[in-house]
């Protein structure tokens, strides 16, 4: 499979190729385990904070909360806010695991055999309704945890950042273009994100390929640039409008 994989995005983007024969072997192994209550606790418990802290926080958790086991929804619901506080959560982690809690009850955080049965847009359309879980979560859940193949998160910092680097561009490339360029990088674009982020670390490193020439990506048209033109005109027709309607009246009074 992973041989499969290296063949194809070597096949249709040489730049991507260059990256692969430095790199080796895409090694992403899914962690289906936890549940997904389970993993978007972990996710709320990281945000914003060093790996080792959340770590801690995560342990105390588990002991004050669960009694050695990963807690329930119902016993998140059920402990105060002091009790967690005192784990090192924040307010607004708090807040954010209660809701969790809450949607985990009420199923729209599914259980691990109906989240299996979503595609990836309804896995993202449901976890998100979660306080504190954002698209770029739920794209790390499907990528990491459940293997989805075809994920490109492309308002993800790493994954932009390495394209910038690996093809050349002066800037940072906007997602919608990215995401147009990475159509042919389908089905497997949860690979080719994973191989922009070892493109950070070549880079890093010294050894990043240089490409032959800078790779152009396609023009997107901004969507604000596009609202103002309508605003623009709109306002240009009611400016005309008022124009005409100031001329009859000046053209009336004249008349009499």
């Amino acid at each position: 499979m992973t041989k499969r994989i290296m063949t194809y995005l070597s096949s249709v983007d040489p730049v991507m190729a260059g990256i692969i024969r430095v790199v080796g072997p895409f090694t992403v192994k899914p962690d289906p385990e936890r549940t997904p209550f389970s993993s978007l606790a972990h996710a709320i418990a990281h945000q914003q904070l060093h790996r080792t802290a959340a770590n801690k926080i995560l342990a105390r958790f588990v002991e004050n909360v669960g009694g050695g086991l990963f807690p329930t929804p119902q016993q998140v619901l059920a402990t105060p806010d002091a009790t967690l506080r005192a784990t090192g959560f924040s307010f607004a982690k708090i807040a954010s695991l209660k809701d969790l809690a809450a949607k985990a009850i009420d199923g729209i955080v599914p259980d691990t055999d109906t989240l299996l049965a979503l595609s990836d847009a309804e896995i993202i359309e449901r976890l998100t309704q979660v306080r504190g879980i954002g698209r770029w979560t739920v794209e790390m859940m499907l990528i990491f945890q459940l293997g989805r193949p075809d994920v490109l998160p492309v308002d993800d910092f790493g994954v932009r950042n390495g394209f910038r680097l690996a093809y050349g561009l002066r800037k940072m490339p906007a997602p919608k273009a990215l995401a147009q360029y990475g159509e042919r990088w389908a089905p497997h674009r949860s690979a080719a994100a994973w191989y922009l982020w070892r493109a950070v670390e070549l880079h890093r490193a010294g050894t990043l390929p240089v490409p032959d020439e800078p790779t152009r990506l396609p023009r997107v048209r901004r969507l604000r640039r596009a609202v103002k033109r309508v605003k623009q005109k709109a306002r240009a027709k009611v400016a005309a409008r008022r124009a005409r309607g100031s001329s009859r009246k000046r053209n009336g009074i004249r008349r009499h």
